[in-house]
């Protein structure tokens, strides 16, 4: 089959499975996740095969794979969907294909997707026969359990199909329905459990707030067709359209931009809005409120990503005129990002809640990436992007395994009258990480392969890919810009530590409560995609050591990745120098990081005060309540 045929297959079979399952099967469960986990399967074939083939062609960068079918007449000009494959196309499709696979067959394990036999599945949702009143009177009954778990594989089947769209889409038209299909399925799925107050609200929120930024990516979109005609990579990329757009003032001379930084600048912030960096950066934590397997799908392998790979895609465009200095898009974005990557660390050191310290890890380490690209360093954030994709799927699903494992023992408990001495006199939330502790022995499978996604989020040095890709960031700062360097490592020293506290509350120490102490291991389902991320959060990272990296450079002596998707540009990117002084400074707060948060918690007892609030005072409680941004949403 030719490959741009391929291509165009890639993301129908999650968009066919939406429309079986909603249409015949809402109502079987086995074959409704049959039917899901069949499509992603096929979908990941197709990637698998696409990204070979790319892989083995040399000029795919000078040279990539296209295909474009007209759709809309625009008087004599027509608007098309299309598909191409280049280097970046196919990395892409690698980690989403994979990190998509494994959420859909985790997803059969992790089945709180309903009230089928008693009340303790959701907190806060009423039993099946009951009802629930909205704010406007009305009622709505709950669903049984059998449709409420077909449609959660229905809709990450769009979800997915979203991506994948978006990921092989030649224009910006085709990217914008695919942007806007996984806009509306993050509404559906935050609100899956949409009988609890909380989920209704996060729901609004997400989709208000991700609104905001669309709407400057569509305006970004509409000025960049009245000036070029066209919204096709390959035209508007060309050095001719590049320059013209780049010495053109914009529309009405606005503040001095040309009609390429007015563009950038539209475009940058649709993407602030997607990838939730300061001030839209509300809705992610909230994002929570859905099951876990959509925690993961929005922020590794879809929602968010998303965000950061329009940026990498149109960096072209955001950096015309770059030879004269930074362009006002890069500017922007190292202030946002750098700024976001510190100031979401820093309200994470302060989390409980399992999902939100990784919630707004994940913020952080976006804005780690939008600030790469502010600075030129293309490649490393995209290097960044996919090793997060991989270590960012395995700690959501391993703190879902977590919660999942802290559910069994709550119903342990109840089933049983606490006895004198007993740990749970009241009521645990399976979330809250102060009220686990000793979960190491009790989930040996989930331990280990946490900490190895905690490590490699923590960049912990040599033998995790997160080390390779966040240390080419910090050294592309240190040689383009000192502030975003010394921002980036504050946050990275703060990444470290906020990591190895939540390892260390949840699996170390000794359980504190009678939950923690009869929680068990859970199904193959949820275990063996663990296993497989966890493989990728250690090999992803092989691909881009640097050829001048002490020992190891000359050993591998590629840097394949570097190579590769550099030459999405056409051109040679030029590898940095090696210095030793990003590479002792990501090597000190990673490792320090790491033993601080260790050290402050190893004694943690139930009951204690938090020790880092007893340190910080009122400022603890500043991180804690997010600085109060939250309140002004």
């Amino acid at each position: 089959m030719a490959t741009e045929t391929l291509l165009l297959l890639i993301p129908l079979p999650p968009l066919l499975a939406f429309a079986l399952i909603v249409l015949f099967t809402n109502r079987n469960k086995a074959l409704s996740h049959s039917i899901g986990i069949g499509a992603a399967l096929l979908s990941w074939l197709g990637s698998m095969i696409v990204f070979f083939r790319a892989i083995s062609n040399h000029e795919l960068g000078e040279h990539p794979i296209e295909l474009s079918i007209p759709w809309l007449p625009t008087g004599s000009e027509w608007l098309s969907i299309g598909v191409r494959l280049d280097p970046l196309t196919a990395v892409s499709l690698f980690f989403v294909a994979w990190t998509v696979l494994m959420i859909f067959i985790y997803s059969v394990g992790y089945h709180n997707f309903g009230q089928p036999k008693g009340d303790h599945d959701q907190p806060g949702l009423p039993p099946h026969g009951a009802h629930i009143v909205d704010s406007h009177g009305h009622r709505h009954d709950v669903p049984s359990v059998e449709p409420m778990y077909s449609r959660f594989f229905a809709f990450i089947g769009l979800f997915a199909f979203g991506m994948f769209l978006l990921i092989v889409s030649n224009n910006l038209l085709t990217l914008f329905i695919g942007w806007e299909v996984m806009g509306l399925c993050s509404y559906l799925l935050i609100g899956f459990w949409y009988a609890k107050p909380s989920a209704r609200d996060a729901m609004i929120k997400a989709f208000i707030t991700t609104r905001i930024g669309d709407m400057f990516l569509l305006l970004g979109l509409a000025y960049l067709y009245t000036q070029t005609g066209s919204l096709t990579f390959s035209t508007i990329f060309a050095p001719e359209t590049l320059e013209n757009l780049a010495s053109t003032p914009a529309v009405g001379g606005f503040l001095g931009f040309s009609a390429a930084g007015l563009i950038g600048l539209l475009i940058f912030f649709g993407t602030v809005g997607k990838s939730a960096q300061f001030p839209l950066h509300v809705w992610l934590p909230d994002a929570m409120e859905g099951p876990t397997p959509v925690s993961a799908m929005i922020h590794a392998a879809t929602m968010v990503s998303a965000g950061v790979y329009l940026v990498i895609r149109t960096f072209p465009l955001l950096s015309a005129g770059a030879e004269h200095g930074m362009t006002t898009p890069m500017i922007a974005m190292s202030v946002i990002g750098a700024f976001t990557a510190l100031f979401a660390a820093t309200i994470a050191v302060a989390q409980n809640d399992i999902k939100r310290v990784l919630a707004y890890s994940t913020i952080s380490q976006l804005g780690y990436m939008i600030a790469a690209l502010g600075i030129g360093a293309y490649v490393a954030a995209a290097f960044h992007l996919i090793t997060h994709a991989f270590f960012k799927a395995l700690l959501f699903l391993g703190s879902g395994s977590v919660i999942h494992g802290m559910e069994h023992g709550v119903l342990h408990t109840r089933g049983h009258s606490p006895g004198e001495g007993s740990r749970t006199p009241t009521p645990v939330d399976p979330q809250d990480m102060l009220y686990m502790g000793g979960l190491r022995k009790k989930m040996p499978w989930t331990f280990w392969t946490f900490l190895i996604g905690g490590f490699a989020l923590s960049g912990f040095p040599l033998v995790t890919a997160g080390f390779w890709s966040k240390d080419e960031i910090l050294a592309d700062a240190f040689a383009h810009n000192t502030i975003v360097f010394i921002v980036l490592a504050l946050a990275a020293l703060l990444t470290a530590f906020y990591t190895m506290r939540q390892i260390t509350l949840t699996f170390l120490g000794r359980p504190r409560t009678d939950a923690a102490e009869h929680a068990s291991e859970n199904r193959w389902p949820m275990v063996i995609p663990l296993v497989v991320l966890s493989f990728f959060a250690v090999t992803a990272g092989w691909v881009g050591i640097p050829e001048n990296f002490p020992v190891l450079g000359p050993l591998v002596n590629n840097n394949w990745f570097h190579h590769y998707v550099g030459s999405t540009l056409a051109e040679e990117v030029e590898a940095l120098e090696f210095n030793i002084v990003p590479l002792l400074t990501s090597l000190v707060v990673a490792l320090g990081g790491l033993f601080l948060g260790w050290f402050v918690y190893k004694d943690y007892r139930k009951g204690q005060v938090d020790p880092l609030a007893k340190a910080l005072g009122p400022v603890h409680t500043v991180l804690k309540n997010k600085y109060g941004i939250d309140g002004l949403y």
